[in-house]
């Protein structure tokens, strides 16, 4: 069977969207459940955008439990990311996918633990994201980091369609705790 992943992502997008708005304080339950995640020292999260799940309480909660932050950036398209550290009271700019970045000032990293947005996942750390491959391609030029999607619960399907160029994710973190990807 053939999924259409264009199409699956215009309904994920309208999902998480009431989603977002039918539980506003989300990000709030997901900070509680820092302590759950894999180890690493150095993390990268994101800058949320649009209805995207936001990290930003949980990136306190990691500061707080003594990881170190950084994010990642577009520097050319059909690229990986690159990870500069950050803190929340430096400044921003847009990179070149339109998200919000550290400037190249900021130091270049390399996160043990990657934090990724997503529009729908499965249980087998399939995740649908926004078709632009930046985190496919991060997650095969940094294999060894941990890939952790952020979402609602409610993204969760009963499975996605995987590529040869999809990689999964190690688990994925809800507004009702971390659950790790199960082996397929």
């Amino acid at each position: 069977m053939v999924i259409d992943k264009q199409a699956l992502r215009v309904e994920m997008r309208a999902l998480r969207k009431r989603l977002a708005d039918a539980a506003p304080d989300s990000a709030i339950a997901v900070a509680g459940f820092v302590n759950e995640l894999p180890p690493g020292n150095t993390v990268a999260v994101y800058r949320a955008v649009g209805s995207e799940m936001d990290p930003e309480l949980l990136a306190d909660a990691l500061i707080v439990a003594g990881r170190s932050l950084c994010l990642p950036v577009a520097t050319e398209r059909d690229k990986a990311l690159l990870f500069r550290r950050w803190s929340a009271e430096e400044p921003l700019e847009m990179d070149v996918a339109g998200c919000p970045a550290p400037l190249p000032l900021a130091e270049t990293v390399d996160p043990d633990l990657i934090i990724t947005p997503l529009l729908a996942f499965d249980d087998a750390g399939g995740r649908l994201g926004q078709g632009g491959g930046y985190y496919d391609r991060t997650f095969l030029a940094r294999p060894d980091a941990v890939r952790i999607g952020l979402a609602f619960a409610g993204q969760r399907v009963d499975r996605l369609p995987m590529e040869s160029h999809d990689v999964p994710l190690h688990g994925v973190l809800t507004e009702v705790g971390y659950t790790p990807a199960r082996k397929v």
